[in-house]
């Protein structure tokens, strides 16, 4: 009997509950997730609904995740001026498909999703913690300009990476953290 093909589709994450979201998640990474130096980067920041994606088959069901969060390098060599101190960017991930799922090109696609929608809305730079022959091959992400960028926990430098959408410079000397913000 032949394997049934399971068509997907992508579509916004905010059309799914965060219950499913977090149970996905939970499968893709287990529980422990939440001590990453990626949750600290992102810290108690939402996510961002124009730049997140789900995927979902044919019944409804919800496959995979991809998350975008508004970050920042907080800078500490005084050199470039940002605001509050910051260089904003947008922290890319987590990148989540269920297991069984998994190697089905379903992440590959939301990548594709998030860098279009990143390029067509000219957002700011695009970073996440990855592997920089995969991310670096399809997408262009890279560690240069990175060295300069620290983080609230452990990580491997190589893996910091950064893509500007729009011919925005990466750069700058500081701690990625949440992103400040300032109401009127």
């Amino acid at each position: 009997m032949a394997e049934r093909q399971v068509v997907s589709h992508i579509v916004p994450l905010d059309n799914q509950s965060d219950a499913a979201i977090e149970r996905l998640l939970d499968a893709a990474f287990g529980p422990d997730r939440h001590g990453r130096t990626a949750y600290k980067i992102r810290d108690g920041m939402p996510w961002l609904p124009a730049l997140s994606f789900a995927v979902v088959d044919d019944d409804g069901a919800l496959i995979g995740s991809l998350q975008s969060w508004p970050v920042a390098l907080t800078l500490t060599d005084g050199g470039q001026q940002a605001d509050n101190g910051q260089l904003p960017l947008i922290m890319v991930g987590p990148v989540a498909v269920e297991p069984a799922h998994q190697k089905g090109g379903h992440g590959r696609a939301m990548m594709d999703a998030v860098v279009a929608a990143a390029r067509t809305l000219r957002t700011e730079p695009l970073m996440m913690i990855g592997d920089p022959e995969y991310y670096g091959r399809f997408w262009g992400f890279t560690a240069d300009g990175t060295d300069g960028w620290d983080a609230p926990g452990p990580f491997e430098k190589r893996r910091l990476l950064a893509l500007s959408v729009d011919g925005r410079p990466i750069g700058g000397v500081g701690i990625l953290a949440p992103r400040i913000t300032v109401t009127a």
